[in-house]
Protein backbone atom coordinates (compact mmCIF):
# COMPACT_ATOMS: atom_id res chain seq x y z
CA UNK A 1 0.00 0.00 0.00
CA UNK A 2 1.54 3.28 -1.16
CA UNK A 3 2.53 5.36 1.62
CA UNK A 4 1.15 9.08 2.67
CA UNK A 5 2.37 11.52 4.26
CA UNK A 6 0.71 15.09 5.42
CA UNK A 7 3.12 17.56 6.09
CA UNK A 8 1.12 20.52 8.28
CA UNK A 9 -0.84 18.57 10.78
CA UNK A 10 -3.52 21.75 11.13
CA UNK A 11 -7.09 21.87 10.24
CA UNK A 12 -6.45 20.95 6.63
CA UNK A 13 -4.03 18.70 6.98
CA UNK A 14 -5.85 16.43 10.16
CA UNK A 15 -8.77 16.48 8.04
CA UNK A 16 -7.82 15.63 4.74
CA UNK A 17 -5.36 12.89 6.14
CA UNK A 18 -7.72 11.91 8.62
CA UNK A 19 -10.92 11.18 5.98
CA UNK A 20 -7.82 9.47 3.23
CA UNK A 21 -7.18 7.51 6.96
CA UNK A 22 -10.67 6.61 7.41
CA UNK A 23 -10.70 5.23 3.78
CA UNK A 24 -8.23 2.52 4.25
CA UNK A 25 -5.28 4.61 3.38
CA UNK A 26 -1.70 4.29 4.73
CA UNK A 27 -1.04 7.56 6.29
CA UNK A 28 1.56 9.71 8.59
CA UNK A 29 0.99 12.89 10.05
CA UNK A 30 3.88 15.85 10.60
CA UNK A 31 3.32 18.23 12.93
CA UNK A 32 3.19 20.17 16.11
CA UNK A 33 4.04 18.54 19.05
CA UNK A 34 0.60 19.85 20.19
CA UNK A 35 -1.23 18.32 17.64
CA UNK A 36 0.84 15.16 17.87
CA UNK A 37 0.11 14.76 21.25
CA UNK A 38 -3.87 15.12 20.59
CA UNK A 39 -3.70 12.74 18.00
CA UNK A 40 -1.61 10.36 19.90
CA UNK A 41 -4.51 10.88 22.58
CA UNK A 42 -7.26 11.32 21.06
CA UNK A 43 -6.89 9.82 17.80
CA UNK A 44 -9.27 11.61 15.12
CA UNK A 45 -13.23 12.89 14.81
CA UNK A 46 -14.06 14.12 11.64
CA UNK A 47 -17.24 16.09 10.71
CA UNK A 48 -19.03 17.36 7.84
CA UNK A 49 -21.57 20.24 7.44
CA UNK A 50 -24.20 17.48 6.77
CA UNK A 51 -23.66 15.31 9.65
CA UNK A 52 -21.85 12.60 7.98
CA UNK A 53 -19.19 11.81 10.82
CA UNK A 54 -15.58 9.70 10.58
CA UNK A 55 -13.51 7.93 13.87
CA UNK A 56 -10.12 7.14 13.83
CA UNK A 57 -9.02 5.96 17.05
CA UNK A 58 -5.60 6.30 18.65
CA UNK A 59 -4.07 3.27 18.05
CA UNK A 60 -4.62 3.78 14.60
CA UNK A 61 -2.94 7.53 13.89
CA UNK A 62 0.70 7.53 13.21
CA UNK A 63 1.82 10.89 13.88
CA UNK A 64 5.65 11.84 14.16
CA UNK A 65 7.24 15.77 14.49
CA UNK A 66 10.26 14.67 12.43
CA UNK A 67 9.78 15.68 8.66
CA UNK A 68 12.77 12.89 8.29
CA UNK A 69 10.06 9.90 8.82
CA UNK A 70 8.88 11.46 5.21
CA UNK A 71 11.93 9.18 3.81
CA UNK A 72 9.46 6.79 2.92
CA UNK A 73 6.79 8.57 1.63
CA UNK A 74 5.34 7.73 -2.08
CA UNK A 75 3.03 11.44 -2.14
CA UNK A 76 3.23 14.41 0.65
CA UNK A 77 0.87 16.06 0.69
CA UNK A 78 1.76 20.11 2.13
CA UNK A 79 -0.71 21.66 4.22
CA UNK A 80 1.11 24.28 6.20
CA UNK A 81 0.64 27.77 6.31
CA UNK A 82 2.20 30.10 3.05
CA UNK A 83 4.91 31.58 5.80
CA UNK A 84 5.98 27.94 5.98
CA UNK A 85 6.75 26.53 2.78
CA UNK A 86 10.36 27.27 2.41
CA UNK A 87 10.61 25.36 5.63
CA UNK A 88 8.53 22.63 4.19
CA UNK A 89 10.29 22.75 1.23
CA UNK A 90 14.16 22.80 2.74
CA UNK A 91 13.51 19.99 5.01
CA UNK A 92 11.65 17.76 2.20
CA UNK A 93 14.50 18.13 -0.10
CA UNK A 94 16.60 16.27 2.74
CA UNK A 95 14.57 13.29 3.50
CA UNK A 96 12.07 12.35 0.00
CA UNK A 97 13.13 9.71 -1.79
CA UNK A 98 13.26 9.49 -5.64
CA UNK A 99 10.12 9.30 -7.31
CA UNK A 100 8.06 11.16 -4.24
CA UNK A 101 5.13 12.84 -5.36
CA UNK A 102 4.51 16.11 -3.77
CA UNK A 103 1.21 17.81 -3.60
CA UNK A 104 0.53 21.62 -2.31
CA UNK A 105 -2.62 22.46 -0.85
CA UNK A 106 -2.14 25.50 0.43
CA UNK A 107 -3.81 28.50 -0.50
CA UNK A 108 -1.96 31.63 -2.35
CA UNK A 109 -0.70 30.65 -5.84
CA UNK A 110 3.23 30.40 -5.47
CA UNK A 111 3.38 28.05 -2.96
CA UNK A 112 3.82 24.74 -5.64
CA UNK A 113 6.78 27.04 -7.69
CA UNK A 114 8.79 27.48 -3.91
CA UNK A 115 8.28 23.39 -3.37
CA UNK A 116 9.62 22.88 -6.94
CA UNK A 117 12.77 25.02 -6.58
CA UNK A 118 14.22 22.82 -3.80
CA UNK A 119 12.94 19.59 -5.50
CA UNK A 120 13.92 19.92 -9.30
CA UNK A 121 13.86 15.62 -9.37
CA UNK A 122 10.57 15.22 -7.70
CA UNK A 123 6.64 15.63 -9.31
CA UNK A 124 5.26 18.69 -7.50
CA UNK A 125 1.23 19.76 -8.18
CA UNK A 126 -0.43 22.60 -7.56
CA UNK A 127 -4.00 21.54 -5.34
CA UNK A 128 -6.67 23.47 -3.92
CA UNK A 129 -9.35 23.05 -1.15
CA UNK A 130 -11.70 24.79 -1.60
CA UNK A 131 -13.94 24.06 1.58
CA UNK A 132 -13.50 25.70 5.15
CA UNK A 133 -12.14 23.23 8.29
CA UNK A 134 -12.54 23.94 11.57
CA UNK A 135 -10.66 22.69 14.89
CA UNK A 136 -13.31 22.16 17.17
CA UNK A 137 -11.71 20.40 20.04
CA UNK A 138 -8.13 18.10 20.20
CA UNK A 139 -8.27 15.37 17.57
CA UNK A 140 -11.51 17.14 16.31
CA UNK A 141 -11.96 18.59 13.15
CA UNK A 142 -15.09 20.17 11.01
CA UNK A 143 -15.51 20.57 7.44
CA UNK A 144 -18.11 23.58 7.45
CA UNK A 145 -18.05 24.32 3.69
CA UNK A 146 -19.12 22.24 0.47
CA UNK A 147 -16.47 21.55 -2.14
CA UNK A 148 -14.21 19.00 -3.95
CA UNK A 149 -10.46 18.88 -4.29
CA UNK A 150 -8.79 20.22 -7.29
CA UNK A 151 -5.68 19.22 -8.52
CA UNK A 152 -2.95 19.79 -11.49
CA UNK A 153 -3.46 16.73 -14.02
CA UNK A 154 -0.13 14.33 -13.96
CA UNK A 155 0.43 10.31 -15.14
CA UNK A 156 2.29 10.10 -11.70
CA UNK A 157 -0.59 11.42 -9.45
CA UNK A 158 -2.77 8.82 -11.22
CA UNK A 159 -2.08 5.27 -8.73
CA UNK A 160 -2.99 7.73 -6.09
CA UNK A 161 -6.60 8.97 -7.38
CA UNK A 162 -8.48 5.61 -6.27
CA UNK A 163 -7.09 6.32 -2.25
CA UNK A 164 -9.18 9.63 -2.63
CA UNK A 165 -12.38 8.52 -4.30
CA UNK A 166 -12.64 5.53 -1.61
CA UNK A 167 -12.32 8.43 1.11
CA UNK A 168 -14.88 10.58 -0.39
CA UNK A 169 -12.25 13.08 -1.85
CA UNK A 170 -12.40 12.52 -5.48
CA UNK A 171 -9.89 14.82 -7.10
CA UNK A 172 -10.83 16.88 -9.98
CA UNK A 173 -7.83 17.20 -12.51
CA UNK A 174 -6.94 20.25 -14.13
CA UNK A 175 -4.37 20.31 -17.24
CA UNK A 176 -3.40 23.80 -15.97
CA UNK A 177 -3.84 24.91 -12.39
CA UNK A 178 -3.35 28.86 -12.39
CA UNK A 179 -7.06 29.97 -13.28
CA UNK A 180 -8.29 27.65 -10.86
CA UNK A 181 -6.24 29.03 -7.84
CA UNK A 182 -7.18 32.81 -8.98
CA UNK A 183 -10.85 31.41 -8.90
CA UNK A 184 -9.80 29.71 -5.31
CA UNK A 185 -8.19 33.06 -4.39
CA UNK A 186 -10.70 35.70 -5.75
CA UNK A 187 -13.33 34.01 -3.03
CA UNK A 188 -10.55 33.83 -0.02
CA UNK A 189 -10.54 37.35 -0.64
CA UNK A 190 -13.72 37.50 1.77
CA UNK A 191 -11.18 35.60 4.55
CA UNK A 192 -9.79 39.24 5.68
CA UNK A 193 -13.67 41.01 5.61
CA UNK A 194 -15.20 37.70 7.73
CA UNK A 195 -11.50 38.21 10.02
CA UNK A 196 -12.02 42.24 10.77
CA UNK A 197 -16.16 41.30 10.97
CA UNK A 198 -15.74 39.32 14.17
CA UNK A 199 -18.43 36.83 12.56
CA UNK A 200 -19.14 33.48 11.56
CA UNK A 201 -19.12 33.38 7.52
CA UNK A 202 -23.26 32.90 7.33
CA UNK A 203 -23.91 35.91 9.55
CA UNK A 204 -21.17 38.15 7.79
CA UNK A 205 -22.27 36.84 3.83
CA UNK A 206 -25.74 37.32 5.06
CA UNK A 207 -24.70 41.21 5.54
CA UNK A 208 -25.25 43.45 2.69
CA UNK A 209 -22.75 45.96 3.35
CA UNK A 210 -19.84 42.91 4.06
CA UNK A 211 -20.73 41.26 0.92
CA UNK A 212 -20.27 44.86 -1.07
CA UNK A 213 -16.87 45.18 0.94
CA UNK A 214 -15.62 41.33 -1.02
CA UNK A 215 -17.55 42.37 -4.43
CA UNK A 216 -15.05 45.75 -4.66
CA UNK A 217 -12.16 43.88 -3.17
CA UNK A 218 -13.20 41.31 -6.33
CA UNK A 219 -14.05 43.61 -8.56
CA UNK A 220 -10.33 44.89 -8.25
CA UNK A 221 -8.60 41.63 -8.42
CA UNK A 222 -10.95 40.77 -11.71
CA UNK A 223 -9.26 43.85 -13.25
CA UNK A 224 -5.93 42.84 -12.96
CA UNK A 225 -6.39 39.83 -14.17
CA UNK A 226 -8.09 40.51 -17.04
CA UNK A 227 -4.87 43.39 -17.92
CA UNK A 228 -2.96 40.00 -16.77
CA UNK A 229 -4.23 37.84 -19.55
CA UNK A 230 -5.41 35.26 -16.97
CA UNK A 231 -9.32 33.93 -16.99
CA UNK A 232 -10.45 32.31 -13.66
CA UNK A 233 -11.84 29.54 -14.14
CA UNK A 234 -15.94 28.44 -13.14
CA UNK A 235 -15.24 26.79 -9.79
CA UNK A 236 -19.13 28.00 -8.25
CA UNK A 237 -21.93 27.78 -10.31
CA UNK A 238 -21.38 31.27 -11.55
CA UNK A 239 -18.48 32.65 -13.67
CA UNK A 240 -16.20 34.87 -11.16
CA UNK A 241 -17.04 37.86 -13.20
CA UNK A 242 -20.35 37.73 -11.79
CA UNK A 243 -19.98 36.87 -8.42
CA UNK A 244 -19.24 40.80 -7.49
CA UNK A 245 -22.47 42.24 -9.05
CA UNK A 246 -24.53 38.92 -7.69
CA UNK A 247 -22.64 39.98 -3.93
CA UNK A 248 -24.11 43.90 -3.75
CA UNK A 249 -27.60 42.70 -4.83
CA UNK A 250 -29.87 43.12 -1.54
CA UNK A 251 -29.78 40.40 1.21
CA UNK A 252 -33.50 38.99 0.10
CA UNK A 253 -32.51 38.81 -3.24
CA UNK A 254 -28.97 37.34 -2.20
CA UNK A 255 -30.52 34.72 0.16
CA UNK A 256 -32.22 33.15 -3.51
CA UNK A 257 -29.12 33.75 -5.35
CA UNK A 258 -26.53 32.80 -3.80
CA UNK A 259 -27.85 29.95 -1.20
CA UNK A 260 -25.22 27.59 -2.30
CA UNK A 261 -22.77 30.52 -0.93
CA UNK A 262 -24.74 30.60 2.00
CA UNK A 263 -24.43 26.47 2.66
CA UNK A 264 -22.03 26.95 5.18
CA UNK A 265 -21.94 25.63 9.36
CA UNK A 266 -23.83 28.76 11.21
CA UNK A 267 -20.69 28.58 13.70
CA UNK A 268 -17.28 28.32 10.91
CA UNK A 269 -15.41 31.33 10.07
CA UNK A 270 -12.24 31.71 7.90
CA UNK A 271 -9.07 30.54 8.78
CA UNK A 272 -7.94 34.16 8.71
CA UNK A 273 -10.19 34.72 11.49
CA UNK A 274 -9.58 31.76 13.76
CA UNK A 275 -5.67 32.46 13.07
CA UNK A 276 -6.57 36.03 14.43
CA UNK A 277 -8.25 34.85 17.49
CA UNK A 278 -5.60 32.54 18.38
CA UNK A 279 -2.75 35.39 18.17
CA UNK A 280 -0.94 33.32 15.07
CA UNK A 281 0.44 35.35 12.08
CA UNK A 282 -2.35 35.38 8.95
CA UNK A 283 -1.96 34.64 5.62
CA UNK A 284 -2.77 38.08 4.57
CA UNK A 285 -0.18 38.32 2.25
CA UNK A 286 -0.66 35.15 0.33
CA UNK A 287 -4.38 36.07 -0.48
CA UNK A 288 -4.95 40.06 -0.74
CA UNK A 289 -1.13 40.69 -0.82
CA UNK A 290 -1.09 38.73 -3.90
CA UNK A 291 -3.52 41.02 -5.81
CA UNK A 292 -1.47 43.53 -4.42
CA UNK A 293 2.03 42.01 -5.65
CA UNK A 294 0.17 41.63 -9.49
CA UNK A 295 -1.09 45.13 -9.27
CA UNK A 296 2.81 46.28 -8.88
CA UNK A 297 4.15 43.33 -11.83
CA UNK A 298 1.32 45.02 -14.21
CA UNK A 299 2.26 48.68 -12.74
CA UNK A 300 -0.92 49.48 -11.45
CA UNK A 301 -2.35 49.62 -7.78
CA UNK A 302 -4.97 47.71 -6.06
CA UNK A 303 -6.09 49.88 -3.16
CA UNK A 304 -8.73 47.90 -1.79
CA UNK A 305 -6.76 44.85 -1.15
CA UNK A 306 -4.36 46.48 -0.06
CA UNK A 307 -6.42 48.66 2.34
CA UNK A 308 -7.16 45.14 3.80
CA UNK A 309 -3.80 44.17 3.92
CA UNK A 310 -3.39 47.10 6.04
CA UNK A 311 -6.37 46.14 8.32
CA UNK A 312 -5.90 43.03 9.01
CA UNK A 313 -2.07 43.55 10.10
CA UNK A 314 -2.75 46.33 12.07
CA UNK A 315 -5.12 43.52 13.97
CA UNK A 316 -2.65 40.85 14.15
CA UNK A 317 -0.76 43.49 16.22
CA UNK A 318 -3.77 45.09 18.70
CA UNK A 319 -4.14 44.01 21.86
CA UNK A 320 -7.94 44.01 21.38
CA UNK A 321 -9.27 42.18 18.75
CA UNK A 322 -11.23 44.99 16.10
CA UNK A 323 -15.25 43.77 14.69
CA UNK A 324 -15.95 45.90 12.10
CA UNK A 325 -19.54 46.71 11.06
CA UNK A 326 -20.07 46.47 7.24
CA UNK A 327 -20.69 49.97 7.17
CA UNK A 328 -17.85 50.81 8.64
CA UNK A 329 -15.51 48.78 6.40
CA UNK A 330 -17.18 49.41 3.50
CA UNK A 331 -16.35 53.17 4.09
CA UNK A 332 -12.91 52.57 4.70
CA UNK A 333 -12.36 50.89 1.94
CA UNK A 334 -14.30 53.28 -0.65
CA UNK A 335 -11.92 55.96 0.70
CA UNK A 336 -9.07 53.72 -0.41
CA UNK A 337 -10.65 53.65 -3.65
CA UNK A 338 -11.44 57.42 -3.80
CA UNK A 339 -7.58 58.46 -2.84
CA UNK A 340 -6.41 56.48 -5.45
CA UNK A 341 -8.61 57.93 -7.91
CA UNK A 342 -7.54 61.39 -6.71
CA UNK A 343 -3.74 60.70 -6.74
CA UNK A 344 -4.39 59.94 -10.36
CA UNK A 345 -6.48 63.00 -10.81
CA UNK A 346 -9.36 61.24 -12.02
CA UNK A 347 -11.62 62.88 -9.16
Amino acid sequence: MAKIFIYGAGSIGCYVGGRLLAGGSDVTFIGRARIADQLRSQGITLSRHDNCRWYVPPEHTDVSTDAASAATADLVLVTVKSAATPTAAAELAGVLRPGAIVVSFQNGVGNADILRAALPQHTVLEGMVPFNVVERGPGAFHQGSAGHLEIRHAPAMQPFVDAFRQAGLPLIQHVDMLPVQWAKLLLNLNNAINALANRPLKEELSQRAYRRCLAMAQKEALALLKRAGIRPAKVTPLPSSWIPHVLAVPDAVFERLGRRMLTIDPLARSSMSDDLAAARATEIDWINGEVVRLARRLGQTAPVNARLCELVRQAERADTRPAWSGDALLAELRAAADARLLSHGNI
